[in-house]
């Protein structure tokens, strides 16, 4: 049986010692290529993290599977045993161009089920972290359950590209919400979206098209201050394909589904 207290202290140490390492490289030039298009960027500080952390689960949890968006994790068709996801810069653009707004994120699941999840805010020293049951938290101080609030009173985060171009759904209902709501943010990572919406930064996120380690963690968080997280039809996420994401707390979450998601 996994010793969870124990596992959570290893990461956090690992956490802040990668966060180091990444705000040490702000003094050098980087190494940036590309993946699947032009604007998917991958940079060596990418890479050699995701390394770091792989190392020394491999060598502490021998018996663990891992996710890594860089590749250098397994190839996994079921989420049986324990599965860490880990996306070692979530929000590659943003650190290449600001060296702000972007996150360390790692959910562990058990059989599928949630355990931790951390996202690290490496440029604002933000650690946030969620073990299942034991409710969620920033730097040390518990976070509340999310508070409902209207529509008309909400910050929703929404990459504005979607708003205007998907072939999901309706532009026009999306362009409505966004029109209906206090106000539209988007920070270029899911990872700090969805810590947001837990913090109670943002009131909803949400995202077309994330693979699992963009939104495993942020999922446990969300879930730990009473949040929803499915995709955008309502329906359960699946943590071995990329999914749409839309998290909240309950009613704004079931208002916006029904009013402006759901094709009718």
């Amino acid at each position: 049986m996994a010793n969870w207290t124990e596992i959570d202290q290893q990461v956090k140490t690992w956490i802040m010692e990668a966060g180091d390492s990444i705000r040490e490289s702000f003094k050098h030039s980087l190494s940036i290529h590309t993946k699947s298009n032009p604007n998917d960027l991958v940079t060596n500080i990418d890479e050699e993290t995701e390394r770091f952390f792989i190392s020394n689960i491999r060598k502490a949890y021998p018996g663990h599977s891992i996710l890594g968006e860089e590749g250098q994790g397994d190839d996994l068709t079921s989420l049986k045993g324990i599965v860490w996801m880990i996306d070692p810069i979530d929000g590659t653009m943003n650190f290449v161009h600001q060296q702000r707004h972007f996150a360390i994120s790692i959910g562990i699941y058990e059989n599928g089920v949630g355990r931790l999840g951390y996202v690290y805010d490496v440029a604002h020293d933000e650690l946030y972290y969620a073990e299942r049951g034991n409710g969620a938290y920033m730097n040390g101080v518990r976070l509340p359950s999310l508070t409902e609030v209207r529509l008309e009173k909400a910050l929703v985060a929404v990459n504005a590209t979607w708003l205007v171009k998907n072939k999901y759904f309706d532009e026009k209902k999306l362009v409505d919400l966004a029109i209906r709501a206090r106000g539209t943010r988007s920070y270029g990572s899911a990872a700090i979206e969805l810590a947001y919406v837990a913090s109670g930064r943002l009131d909803c996120y949400l995202s077309m098209r994330l693979s699992p380690w963009d939104f495993a963690a942020g999922k446990i968080l969300v879930e730990e201050v009473g949040g929803i997280m499915t995709n955008l039809a309502g329906e359960e996420l699946d943590l071995l394909k990329t999914n749409s994401i839309f998290a909240g707390a309950p009613v704004l979450h079931g208002q916006i589904l029904n009013d402006f998601l759901v094709r009718k």
